[in-house]
């Protein structure tokens, strides 16, 4: 794709390293996957704009629920209640803290889906879009930005140490930090400390790593697909109809599945936050 500044049509590293690179707030091409210095401008537009259609969707479905035979939408929207309910009961014990933690799942699983789902659309669409309005950079698929997903993992620890301190005491929070897992030796606490934050920090990583590594990999292919179809040739443009719609089908499966192991992730952790070692 061009920026204007070319005089050339792109090659095809070109044409990934462009798509790959972020609309930031230094408004200069930063290709890094991670930088904490930087806003990614598409990142939060877009996770942000999904966020307010999933509570207005959720929404919709509370107010506009009827105890008679629901419709094709609210049936939808009841099976994915039920299906959270379920998984929630079965990992976290407390009755009350499932008043909270069920909704924020449901809200997680539903956000992520329709975040994983900007991958269906055709790979140059919005970014055509947005270089009519002298955007030259634009990433539509949030979970594929590490800061992204890095940052849903994290409020999900927040949410595990608020629970950790509300289930067994500061103190008794505290007092298990040092204590466990190998015991309540003196010589032992700084290990169980370290032990302890190894664990937080290795969940939290691992959880937003795992979303962002396939959603990545999936718009990888996605561009390679692209560029067969810019090809000069019948069996590129073929080739480029057929491999979209298989790999189309296939990515299905992953974007519900990836939403799904977030969802489920984050009440295991918040599972274990209301166990005693």
């Amino acid at each position: 794709m061009s920026t204007g500044t070319e005089a050339h049509a792109p090659t095809a590293g070109e044409y990934i390293v462009h798509h790959l690179t972020h609309l930031n707030s230094t408004g200069h091409a930063q290709t890094a996957i991670i930088d904490w210095s930087v806003w990614n401008l598409d990142t939060l537009f877009f996770s942000i704009g999904l966020g307010v259609v999933t509570l207005l969707i959720l929404i919709k479905a509370a107010n506009g629920a009827t105890s008679g035979v629901p419709g094709r939408f609210q049936a939808a929207i009841e099976i994915l209640v039920e299906m959270v309910a379920d998984q929630a009961k079965g990992i976290v014990h407390s009755a009350e803290s499932r008043k909270f933690v069920a909704p924020v799942a449901l809200t997680v699983f539903f956000w992520i889906f329709l975040m994983n789902s900007m991958d269906f659309l055709p790979v140059d669409l919005l970014p055509r879009i947005g270089e009519m309005f002298g955007l030259h950079y634009m990433r539509v698929v949030p979970t594929a930005d590490l800061n992204g997903t890095l940052g849903m993992s994290i409020g999900v620890l927040l949410i595990c140490l608020y629970y950790n301190i509300k289930i067994k005491g500061f103190g008794g929070w505290i007092h298990e930090l040092f204590t466990a897992p190998f015991g309540s030796h003196p010589l032992l606490y700084p290990i169980n400390f370290l032990m302890q934050m190894i664990e937080f920090l290795a969940k939290t990583v691992s959880h937003g790593m795992r979303l962002f590594g396939n959603m990545y990999a999936g718009e990888l292919v996605f561009m390679l697909i692209a560029l067969m179809g810019g090809t000069a040739t019948v069996f590129g443009f073929l080739g480029h109809i057929v491999a979209g719609s298989i790999w189309a089908v296939f990515h299905i499966l992953i974007v519900a599945l990836q939403a799904f192991i977030f969802m489920m992730l984050t009440l295991v952790y918040i599972g274990q936050a209301h166990e005693s070692h």
